[in-house]
Protein backbone atom coordinates (compact mmCIF):
# COMPACT_ATOMS: atom_id res chain seq x y z
CA UNK A 1 0.00 0.00 0.00
CA UNK A 2 1.43 3.38 -0.99
CA UNK A 3 1.65 6.38 1.34
CA UNK A 4 -1.16 8.08 -0.58
CA UNK A 5 -3.40 5.03 -0.18
CA UNK A 6 -2.61 4.84 3.53
CA UNK A 7 -3.37 8.56 3.94
CA UNK A 8 -6.67 8.06 2.13
CA UNK A 9 -7.63 5.13 4.41
CA UNK A 10 -6.70 7.17 7.50
CA UNK A 11 -8.83 10.11 6.29
CA UNK A 12 -11.72 7.71 5.63
CA UNK A 13 -11.37 6.27 9.13
CA UNK A 14 -11.24 9.72 10.73
CA UNK A 15 -14.47 10.63 8.92
CA UNK A 16 -16.13 7.41 10.04
CA UNK A 17 -15.08 7.87 13.66
CA UNK A 18 -16.37 11.45 13.62
CA UNK A 19 -19.69 10.53 12.01
CA UNK A 20 -20.37 7.51 14.26
CA UNK A 21 -20.84 8.11 17.98
CA UNK A 22 -20.61 4.39 18.59
CA UNK A 23 -18.07 1.90 17.37
CA UNK A 24 -16.76 -1.48 18.48
CA UNK A 25 -13.36 -3.12 18.07
CA UNK A 26 -13.47 -6.88 17.59
CA UNK A 27 -11.13 -9.80 17.09
CA UNK A 28 -12.40 -12.35 14.57
CA UNK A 29 -9.14 -14.27 14.23
CA UNK A 30 -9.78 -17.96 13.92
CA UNK A 31 -12.93 -17.50 11.85
CA UNK A 32 -12.90 -18.65 8.25
CA UNK A 33 -13.42 -16.20 5.39
CA UNK A 34 -16.92 -17.63 4.91
CA UNK A 35 -17.74 -17.05 8.61
CA UNK A 36 -16.43 -13.48 8.50
CA UNK A 37 -18.51 -12.83 5.38
CA UNK A 38 -21.55 -14.26 7.19
CA UNK A 39 -20.88 -11.90 10.10
CA UNK A 40 -20.52 -8.97 7.67
CA UNK A 41 -23.86 -9.91 6.11
CA UNK A 42 -25.52 -10.06 9.53
CA UNK A 43 -24.13 -6.61 10.36
CA UNK A 44 -25.26 -5.23 7.00
CA UNK A 45 -28.79 -6.59 7.53
CA UNK A 46 -28.89 -4.80 10.91
CA UNK A 47 -27.76 -1.51 9.36
CA UNK A 48 -24.24 -1.52 10.79
CA UNK A 49 -20.91 -1.78 9.01
CA UNK A 50 -18.07 -4.16 9.81
CA UNK A 51 -14.60 -3.57 8.33
CA UNK A 52 -11.07 -4.76 9.05
CA UNK A 53 -8.14 -2.33 9.12
CA UNK A 54 -4.46 -2.42 10.01
CA UNK A 55 -3.84 -1.42 13.62
CA UNK A 56 -1.33 1.28 12.66
CA UNK A 57 -3.88 2.98 10.41
CA UNK A 58 -6.54 2.80 13.13
CA UNK A 59 -4.09 4.30 15.62
CA UNK A 60 -3.20 7.17 13.30
CA UNK A 61 -6.90 7.89 12.72
CA UNK A 62 -7.68 7.82 16.47
CA UNK A 63 -4.77 10.20 17.12
CA UNK A 64 -6.47 12.79 14.90
CA UNK A 65 -9.67 12.82 16.96
CA UNK A 66 -10.49 15.17 19.84
CA UNK A 67 -11.42 12.35 22.23
CA UNK A 68 -8.57 10.64 24.07
CA UNK A 69 -8.40 7.00 22.98
CA UNK A 70 -5.00 6.14 24.49
CA UNK A 71 -6.58 3.24 26.44
CA UNK A 72 -7.48 1.66 23.12
CA UNK A 73 -3.88 2.00 21.97
CA UNK A 74 -2.53 0.08 24.93
CA UNK A 75 -5.11 -2.68 25.17
CA UNK A 76 -6.94 -3.13 21.91
CA UNK A 77 -4.85 -2.39 18.87
CA UNK A 78 -2.99 -5.67 18.81
CA UNK A 79 -3.55 -8.62 16.49
CA UNK A 80 -6.58 -8.88 14.21
CA UNK A 81 -8.84 -5.82 14.56
CA UNK A 82 -12.22 -5.30 12.98
CA UNK A 83 -14.37 -2.24 13.55
CA UNK A 84 -18.16 -2.14 13.71
CA UNK A 85 -19.63 1.31 13.13
CA UNK A 86 -23.19 1.63 14.41
CA UNK A 87 -24.21 5.27 14.16
CA UNK A 88 -26.71 6.21 16.85
CA UNK A 89 -27.71 2.77 18.18
CA UNK A 90 -25.02 1.82 20.69
CA UNK A 91 -26.18 -1.68 21.61
CA UNK A 92 -26.80 -3.01 18.09
CA UNK A 93 -23.23 -4.30 17.46
CA UNK A 94 -23.20 -6.14 20.81
CA UNK A 95 -26.50 -7.78 19.93
CA UNK A 96 -25.15 -8.70 16.48
CA UNK A 97 -22.05 -10.30 18.02
CA UNK A 98 -24.17 -12.32 20.45
CA UNK A 99 -26.56 -13.38 17.69
CA UNK A 100 -23.68 -14.49 15.44
CA UNK A 101 -22.11 -16.48 18.27
CA UNK A 102 -25.41 -18.18 19.01
CA UNK A 103 -26.03 -19.06 15.35
CA UNK A 104 -22.46 -20.17 14.59
CA UNK A 105 -21.92 -21.87 17.96
CA UNK A 106 -18.52 -20.18 18.27
CA UNK A 107 -17.13 -17.71 20.78
CA UNK A 108 -15.93 -15.30 18.07
CA UNK A 109 -15.77 -12.48 17.24
CA UNK A 110 -14.38 -11.32 20.56
CA UNK A 111 -15.12 -7.85 21.84
CA UNK A 112 -11.87 -5.95 22.33
CA UNK A 113 -13.50 -2.66 23.22
CA UNK A 114 -16.15 -0.12 22.33
CA UNK A 115 -16.76 3.59 22.38
CA UNK A 116 -20.35 4.56 23.12
CA UNK A 117 -20.82 8.33 22.96
CA UNK A 118 -17.12 8.71 23.90
CA UNK A 119 -17.44 6.36 26.92
CA UNK A 120 -14.89 3.56 26.64
CA UNK A 121 -15.65 -0.09 27.37
CA UNK A 122 -12.65 -2.41 27.26
CA UNK A 123 -12.69 -6.18 27.22
CA UNK A 124 -14.85 -9.15 26.36
CA UNK A 125 -16.54 -9.02 29.78
CA UNK A 126 -18.31 -5.80 28.71
CA UNK A 127 -20.34 -7.51 25.94
CA UNK A 128 -23.38 -8.40 28.06
CA UNK A 129 -23.45 -4.91 29.55
CA UNK A 130 -23.30 -3.34 26.10
CA UNK A 131 -26.00 -5.66 24.72
CA UNK A 132 -28.45 -4.54 27.41
CA UNK A 133 -27.50 -0.88 27.14
CA UNK A 134 -30.51 1.19 26.15
CA UNK A 135 -30.31 3.58 23.24
CA UNK A 136 -30.90 7.30 23.62
CA UNK A 137 -34.28 6.94 21.90
CA UNK A 138 -35.35 4.14 24.26
CA UNK A 139 -34.41 6.21 27.32
CA UNK A 140 -36.27 9.27 26.03
CA UNK A 141 -39.33 7.09 25.37
CA UNK A 142 -39.23 5.73 28.92
CA UNK A 143 -38.93 9.23 30.38
CA UNK A 144 -41.90 10.42 28.33
CA UNK A 145 -43.96 7.45 29.54
CA UNK A 146 -42.98 8.16 33.14
CA UNK A 147 -43.94 11.81 32.76
CA UNK A 148 -47.25 10.96 31.11
CA UNK A 149 -48.29 8.47 33.79
CA UNK A 150 -49.09 11.00 36.59
CA UNK A 151 -50.84 13.31 34.15
CA UNK A 152 -53.04 10.48 32.87
CA UNK A 153 -53.86 9.47 36.43
CA UNK A 154 -54.93 13.01 37.31
CA UNK A 155 -56.99 13.31 34.12
CA UNK A 156 -58.65 9.96 34.83
CA UNK A 157 -59.55 11.03 38.36
CA UNK A 158 -60.90 14.37 37.15
CA UNK A 159 -63.02 12.63 34.53
CA UNK A 160 -64.41 10.12 37.05
CA UNK A 161 -65.01 12.98 39.48
CA UNK A 162 -66.86 14.86 36.74
CA UNK A 163 -69.20 11.90 36.22
CA UNK A 164 -69.81 11.61 39.98
CA UNK A 165 -70.46 15.34 40.26
CA UNK A 166 -72.91 15.22 37.36
CA UNK A 167 -74.71 12.30 39.04
CA UNK A 168 -74.96 14.17 42.34
CA UNK A 169 -76.30 17.31 40.65
CA UNK A 170 -78.84 15.24 38.74
CA UNK A 171 -79.99 13.46 41.93
CA UNK A 172 -80.31 16.76 43.79
CA UNK A 173 -82.28 18.35 40.98
CA UNK A 174 -84.64 15.33 40.89
CA UNK A 175 -85.22 15.60 44.64
CA UNK A 176 -86.25 19.25 44.34
CA UNK A 177 -88.91 18.40 41.76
Amino acid sequence: MTREEKAQVIDELVDRFKSNNNFYFTDASGLTVAEINKFRELCFNKGIKYSVYKNTLIQKALDQLETDYTEFSKEILKGFTGIIFSGEIGNLPAKAIKEFRKDSRKDKPLLKGASISSDLFIGEDQLDKLATLKSKEELIGEIILLLQSPIQTVLGQLKSGQDKLAGIVKTLSEREN
